[in-house]
């Protein structure tokens, strides 16, 4: 479920549209950025299914992407409650190397 959508983007290198919007189920919540036409798919309060949705990483922090191989799709209105308390996008990560003797 789409929970808040941000303003896309204006015109950019490539004519890129990118919108990040937040996007939960009743396990969390994460920011979804969507590129191009799948800004004009979600809409706040909508319902989406997400297939084949990766993790991109950005500033230490997770974002959800679905890329070429994926597909954003419109559906009915669900039937749970989102669990806002658990937002993935809020924990910040590190790249730690590990020496190894």
């Amino acid at each position: 479920m789409v929970l808040q959508k941000g303003r896309a983007d204006g015109p950019q290198v490539r004519q890129m549209r990118i919108a990040e919007c937040l996007v939960g189920d009743e396990t969390g919540m994460i920011i979804f950025t969507a590129r191009n036409d799948q800004v004009d798919l979600v809409k706040e309060g909508s319902t989406v299914i997400l297939r084949n949705a990766k993790i991109d990483m950005f500033k230490g922090s997770m974002r959800l992407a679905v890329d070429k191989w994926g597909r954003v799709e419109v559906t009915e209105p669900a039937d749970f409650t989102v669990k806002e308390d658990n937002n993935l996008s809020l924990i910040e990560y590190e790249l730690v190397n590990v020496v190894e003797e």
